[in-house]
């Protein structure tokens, strides 16, 4: 499928958080936009389109944003519209229909919005995983049990979608009986919560790798490491992300090609064997355990924080085969990676993941010089004052030679800026340049 040199598009991209202002920053450049929508994007995107209203999950609105800026391609950001049926929206509504969407139908979006399916889907076509268990909430006597008699440390996993805070690592029977109840009997995921995955742990060290896939071909694009962990030498709860570096110093040829021919094209292969269409991009949570990968868990969009370490590293422009994959027919064509190393840091609000304030001034984002700062919890005030209004604030990203340039670059610049509150890991990468 041929993309015409001459066609300029309305592109609109939705979500809000900083892996959608780094897929606005790319898109604005390719020579197929035309003008850039975010819906509702935050201080950072409006910088580069025109922010919408209309929230992610809030289908009609989006529907409305379409027609109203006349959109000729939609690029789904987030993973709950995806997991709740956008993709599934559009191609059953008469007005909407031959748009092209990028992202999952609901169906295909399961591998990230229900972790049992992705298991299932995992042990059936024999892609490397650590061994579990699935339990629902009717089953909780049978689940503890279990938990009990399992070796140490074991993994509890609530099934649905958690904001990347719905899974713990138990060193304790007590801590997982106790994030049990949480899930169970506190309703702390809600119905993420029905049921809950209990994995065996693999001691090893996590990397992601993404593709952009038609369901048949696919792009494989650089990978990346973040850091979950909200504290130093990775301690503390889980967040959606501290931090990240690309490419991985320890993810070489031999182990990325193990990833591709153990994990990638299996999955692939599942997908049309199992007549699951999926046109997006999957990500690969991945440990490697002595030389082996292993998958943790699929994802069935980009990461965040990694795409806004992947994306900068993405030289060619990369929208024409989005469009191609959101048709459904992605040609045979490659994308040129940059040779640089990125690192991005995460600058949040104290308190996060738990609970924090908003609504304070962010200053000095006038002085970074060499990186690029993409927004996640910002919004504009009065006076082009942009202010916090989210627990993840903004990612400061630098390219360099090396990354130990990469993650100096970013650590200079974020010292240049100030709110109230402000609090960023001061090691992130460290655990892999030492």
């Amino acid at each position: 499928m041929k993309i015409t040199e001459n066609l300029s598009m309305n592109i609109l991209i939705i979500g809000s958080g900083g892996r959608e202002h780094a897929i606005a920053w790319k898109v604005k450049q390719s020579k197929l936009c035309k003008n850039l929508f975010i819906a509702p994007g935050n201080a950072g995107t409006a910088a580069l389109g025109k922010n919408t209203p209309a929230k992610a999950l809030d289908f009609e609105g989006i529907k409305n944003a379409v027609i109203a800026e006349n959109i000729d391609f939609v690029i789904v950001g987030p993973d709950d519209p995806l997991a709740l049926g956008i993709v599934d929206y559009f191609k059953n509504d008469n007005a909407l229909k031959n748009i092209p969407i990028l992202g999952p139908n609901a169906k295909a979006a399961q591998l990230e919005s229900s972790k049992d399916f992705a298991k299932a889907f995992m042990l059936r076509n024999n892609i490397p995983t650590a061994k579990y268990k699935t339990f629902t909430a009717t089953e909780k006597e049978v689940a503890l049990s279990y938990i009990q008699a399992h070796n140490l440390p074991v993994v509890i996993k609530a099934d649905g979608l958690a904001a990347g805070k719905g899974v713990a690592v138990c060193s304790t029977t007590k801590e997982a009986f106790e994030f049990v109840h949480e899930i169970w009997g506190s309703n702390k995921f809600g119905s993420a919560g029905d049921k809950i995955v209990v994995e065996e742990f693999l001691d090893g060290i996590e990397l992601s790798a993404f593709i952009l896939t038609d369901g048949k071909k696919y792009i494989l694009l650089p990978e990346a490491k973040d850091y979950k962990r909200i504290g130093e030498d990775d301690t503390g709860p889980n967040t959606g992300g501290m931090g990240s570096i690309s490419p991985v110093p320890f993810a070489n040829k031999a182990f990325m090609l193990k990833v591709k021919d153990r994990i990638i094209d299996p999955t692939i292969s599942g997908l049309q064997k199992e007549n699951i269409p999926f046109l997006g991009f999957i990500f690969f949570g991945l440990i490697k355990v002595g030389n082996e990968p292993f998958v943790i868990e699929y994802n069935a969009r980009m990461g965040d924080p990694e795409t806004q370490v992947v994306f900068p590293r993405i030289k060619s422009d990369i929208v024409p085969q989005m469009l191609q994959i959101a048709k459904g027919q992605l040609d045979d064509t490659s994308i040129e990676i940059d040779e640089e190393a990125a690192a991005s840091v995460i600058a949040v609000s104290e308190g996060y993941p738990g609970n924090y304030e908003t609504g304070f001034p962010i200053a000095g984002l006038n002085n970074v010089q060499n990186s690029l700062i993409f927004h996640a919890g910002t919004k504009q005030g009065n006076d082009h004052e942009i202010l916090t209004s989210g627990g993840r604030v903004l990612a400061v990203t630098s390219l360099a030679n090396t990354l130990e340039e990469a993650l100096a670059n970013s650590y200079k610049n974020m010292e240049l800026i100030h709110f109230k509150n402000m609090a960023y890991r001061k090691d992130i990468g460290k655990d892999v340049i030492e």
